[in-house]
């Protein structure tokens, strides 16, 4: 019983060897390049090996014949027996990480030009307390919002950028690559963050500012907004002329339906021009 119980010890050992081996070679496979595989193949005969050693060893264990010592078929057992065969084991285990750094794994670098055709865009956002009216569900500026983001997801190979305004108008996101910033940033905006009112004209003039030296073969702003321009030092047509001297197209969408609507600010209805 002595010997069957270190036989298994044994081969527990030997199966966490082999099984760290076998994780570390299918790493190295999926991970890297092998300048030399062929050394894998080495890898075969550690399994060899090990049973050369538990025949060894086996062979080499003495043994007392008794008449009758049932007593002591199962007991007393030491805990640290279980160790006995760690630095084979571990043995076993080092001379597999040898063979698979024979094979020398390598990461090499792939570089590769891509040429893609993009195009600048602005969005100029009305964020205007009237956004928060309810003709469109939740809202107009939370239904803004997901169009403006499934926008973004759509033109992958763009730079785009973000322009908020209401009473005033300001750069929320610079021209972009990452649209994933360019969204966290569309997201955080929110009404009331600067002077009330609705300057459209000095949201599309901010926005075209941001355009106006770019070297893209399109440059367009997309202009959101839900209402009549009533404040703002630039009125909408003069910002649309200036558009045009750069060269940028400006395509408006409007936000919300036609009629009254309820807004949250006012907790009344109000007439919706568009």
């Amino acid at each position: 019983m002595r010997i069957d119980r270190d036989l298994v010890s044994f081969m527990v050992w030997l199966a966490l060897a082999f099984g760290a081996i076998a994780l570390v070679a299918a790493w190295c496979v999926r991970t890297f390049e092998l300048e030399d595989p062929g050394y894998l193949w080495f890898l075969a005969a550690l399994p060899l090996a090990a049973f050369w050693v538990a025949w060894r060893r086996h062979k080499r264990n003495p043994r007392v014949v008794l008449s009758t010592m049932q007593t002591l078929a199962h007991g007393p057992f030491d805990l640290l027996s279980h160790f006995r065969h760690l630095p084979v084991a571990a043995g076993i285990a080092g001379l597999g990480l040898m063979i698979i750094a024979l094979a020398r794994p390598q990461s090499k670098d792939s570089w590769q030009d891509i040429t893609r055709d993009g195009i600048d865009i602005m969005i100029a956002m009305d964020f205007s307390a009237s956004m928060l009216a309810q003709d469109l569900k939740p809202d107009r500026l939370k239904a803004a919002k997901k169009v403006g983001m499934q926008f973004i997801d759509d033109r992958p190979n763009d730079r785009i950028g973000l322009v908020v305004y209401e009473g005033e108008a300001f750069t929320q996101c610079p021209l972009t690559t990452d649209h994933q910033v360019l969204k966290d940033l569309f997201a955080q905006a929110k009404t009331g963050m600067i002077e009330g009112g609705t300057a459209v004209g000095m949201g599309l003039a901010t926005a075209v500012n941001r355009l106006r030296d770019s070297k893209a073969k399109s440059k367009v702003v997309i202009l959101l907004t839900d209402g009549v321009s009533n404040a703002g030092s630039v009125q909408p047509l003069d910002a649309a002329v200036i558009a045009q001297q750069f060269g940028v197209r400006v395509y408006t969408v409007g936000v919300g339906t036609r009629g009254k609507a309820l807004s949250p600010s006012h907790l009344s209805e109000r007439p919706v021009s568009i």
